[in-house]
């Protein structure tokens, strides 16, 4: 019987408008109504992923940071953390500036960037067609290497570096890897997100990898939950589309690949379901979840 269940979102829970559809809403409320455990597991900040669970009714833990935090949204505090420090991070930005790349930090609440593109172009457009509470705060600083050196206590969960040439992009990656302590995502595919303008639909395609604190991952943030839980490994569905969702995938009871995952997640998943601009989330809790006696 499965008694938790961690979706990713990008690419996963939201489609290619960053939309959750209204049968995938109704059916995650009703499993989370009936003692189903749902766990939004992002690379997201806090701010970013609480809105959302709250109104999914997955409102105890989420996890942020791709691992680098569980968050307890009924204590409302954080209760697991890997953060980053501001060395690596400003180590991080250093090389990003000195090769002319685009990039953005992401604190706990926060998306630090010097210009909306790629990644906070997309959260700029959803925090359009949202109540301001509920929008992904993006903080837009001219030198973001000053502002993080000035700053004092803030937590960085991770680094996110696009470009749209795959050349760049791969030479920037190898010069991030020099960095002691980090992991640098090997991320195989380019993310595809749709913006509308208008009446107009742009596509936004670009090569992106994720910077972490070393061995930070969501598997890692999902058994700190299933330990305080007393739930058992096999008793966890995960649900992703890629290489950041590979370890939660690899050791939960049951692996979920989006259909439009990238390889690396079809090879060690356990089952296959619709892209999720077809509601594959939706399938996962329509085939193993409420088929099953709800407690």
């Amino acid at each position: 019987m499965y008694k938790l269940v961690a979706i990713d979102l990008d690419g996963t829970l939201l489609n290619s408008y960053g939309e959750v559809t209204e049968k995938t809403r109704e059916i995650i409320k009703q499993a989370t109504s009936n003692g189903i455990e749902v766990i939004l597991a992002s690379g997201r900040p806090i701010s970013s992923v609480q809105d959302l669970a709250n109104e999914l009714n997955a409102n105890h833990y989420i996890i942020s940071g791709n691992g680098a935090i569980v968050y307890d949204m009924r204590k409302q505090e954080i209760v697991y953390d890997k953060f980053l420090t501001k060395e690596q991070i400003l180590n991080i930005v250093k090389v990003c500036e000195e090769n002319s790349i685009y990039y953005n930090i992401y604190t706990e609440n926060d998306v630090l960037t010097k210009s909306l593109n790629y990644n906070t172009l997309f959260y700029h457009n959803e925090n359009a067609h949202k109540q301001e509470e509920k929008r992904t705060n993006i903080n837009i600083v001219s030198d973001v290497g000053n502002y993080i050196e000035k700053t004092e206590g803030e937590r960085y969960l991770k680094a996110t570096v696009c470009d749209q040439s795959r050349v760049i992009f791969n030479s920037i990656i190898k010069k991030l890897r020099d960095i002691p302590n980090i992991d640098v995502l090997d991320v195989e595919h380019m993310s595809k997100k749709i913006i509308k303008s208008g009446t107009e639909e742009v596509l936004v395609e670009y090569c992106y990898t994720e910077i972490t604190n070393k061995n930070v991952n969501k598997w890692e943030a999902i058994k700190y939950i299933i330990e305080n839980e007393k739930i058992k490994p096999e008793e966890v569905i995960a649900i992703g589309d890629n290489i950041n969702d590979k370890e939660m995938i690899e050791n939960a009871g049951l692996g979920v690949a989006m259909g439009n995952s990238t390889q690396a997640i079809f090879e060690i998943a356990d089952t296959k379901v619709a892209t999720n601009n077809e509601d594959g989330v939706y399938e996962v809790f329509e085939k193993y979840i409420k088929k099953q006696n709800y407690k």
